[in-house]
């Protein structure tokens, strides 16, 4: 099944809804990085929720999310745009750790606590938007449920969850985000505290082969519409031209080393792991 997003409005139109699959995406970065379980579980949930921040966007707008708690998997960073592409990187992707006492990857130990979400927004104008709350869990979809609270004053639900396969493939990842809109009642603020209680893990209904639509039967019943959908996929926006743009900004010295000593340069993306060499010529046009 392809990865797809839905949005949608419920409960009188009170909360708007994403809910998503991206099981081939996260499996497509995860395989590209050789993640293990652990920093695959993470990098995952980041990027689920990161395509949610973009499918919030316009046109070009594009946002980039960095979850450094503090812990021994390192930086995640993730980017992502209002068409359904998206990308992302762990520091350090071979770390992985027992189940905890659930019985379920143990994110929290892997990210940390002693640390920052930050969400940047880049939607044309001279500086980005930028918004940071405090690690508050771990898990990550607390700690986005709490950057939308903090940062953007929008309460929400933020279900994320990715199931790895032994062999360090994903066997289901995606997330449902909730969000209450200002014309919300009581009585729905407290329909929801009900639902968040009574859901079950969003990877376990990925699992079940539930689509989003029936994810959010699920949870929410009948009482909400769908507004429309878009399909969800990795996308790497690296290129020979990027990488020349990054070595031009470094000292001249380091680029006639690389010149004399290596008779050129490779690059490597951090993002998708793809390898760029650029050739000597090409960095003697730099130098002139």
């Amino acid at each position: 099944m392809t990865d797809k997003l839905i949005r949608g409005l419920g409960l009188n139109d009170e909360v708007r809804i994403f809910a998503l699959d991206t099981t081939e995406t996260v499996n497509e970065a995860v395989t590209r990085h050789g993640a293990y379980p652990t920093a695959a579980a993470a990098l995952g949930r980041t990027m689920t929720a990161t395509v949610v921040l973009g499918a919030m966007l316009k046109g070009d707008d594009k946002v980039t999310v960095t979850v450094e708690g503090g812990g021994p998997i390192g930086a995640i960073v993730t980017d992502a745009d209002s068409k359904g592409h998206v990308r992302g990187y762990v520091q350090h992707p071979d770390v992985h750790f027992d189940l905890n006492e659930h019985g379920k990857l143990d994110v929290r130990r892997a990210v940390g606590t002693n640390g920052y979400l930050r969400v940047a927004k880049d939607i044309g104008l001279k500086d980005n938007f930028v918004g940071s709350v405090e690690i508050i869990s771990g898990e990550l979809g607390e700690d986005f449920s709490y950057y939308f609270y903090h940062s953007e004053q929008v309460p929400s639900i933020v279900a994320l969850g990715v199931l790895v396969n032994p062999d360090n493939t994903i066997k289901a990842a995606g997330g449902l985000i909730i969000q209450v809109l200002p014309s919300a009642s009581e009585e729905t603020i407290t329909k929801l505290e009900q639902v968040a209680g009574d859901m079950r893990p969003i990877s376990q209904m990925i699992d079940d082969d539930l689509s989003p639509e029936q994810i959010v039967n699920e949870v929410l019943g009948e009482d909400w519409r769908k507004l429309d959908e878009m399909p969800v996929e990795f996308e790497c926006t690296c290129s020979k031209e990027r990488f020349l743009n990054a070595i031009s900004s470094i000292d001249q010295s380091e680029i006639k080393q690389m010149i004399e000593e290596d008779g050129g340069a490779e690059a490597v993306c951090n993002f998708c792991r793809n390898t760029i060499w650029i050739e000597k010529e090409e960095l003697e046009e730099l130098l002139n």
